[in-house]
């Protein structure tokens, strides 16, 4: 059985830029922005890391936490999750030069992430 780490989280906020500098200051953790995507990620020194997406984004409030599980076959992680009474929201997408990502519910409404890097 493959492992399923948490790959990344993100936190929904009206300023992602005041977000990461927030926690840039609190936790020195490595801040970049990309304004073509409204999105600002973060690294811990651990190399964990996630970021700050806006909240005039599709789905998301201020306080929203979006984990992302890693996983080598999405399409596998999201059938089983349908299986056991979840429901895919967004079905897998590629991140250019990065990865691919997914997004489905659990039987009670918590929204969760499936990832697998390019570089698996």
């Amino acid at each position: 059985m493959s492992k399923h780490p948490i790959a990344h989280i993100e936190f929904s906020s009206n300023d992602p830029k005041e977000s990461g500098k927030f926690y840039a200051d609190l936790f020195c953790w490595k801040i970049e922005e990309n304004e073509e995507m409204k999105y600002v990620s973060f690294e811990t020194e651990t190399d964990r890391g996630g970021g700050f997406n806006d909240t005039s984004d599709e789905n998301t409030n201020p306080g929203d936490i979006l984990p992302y599980v890693g996983t080598d076959d999405i399409d596998a992680s999201l059938a089983r999750a349908e299986e056991l009474g979840g429901k895919t929201l967004m079905p897998k997408m590629e991140i250019p030069t990065v990865g691919w990502f997914a997004v489905f519910s659990d039987p009670t409404g918590n929204k969760v992430g499936l990832y697998t890097s390019m570089e698996s």
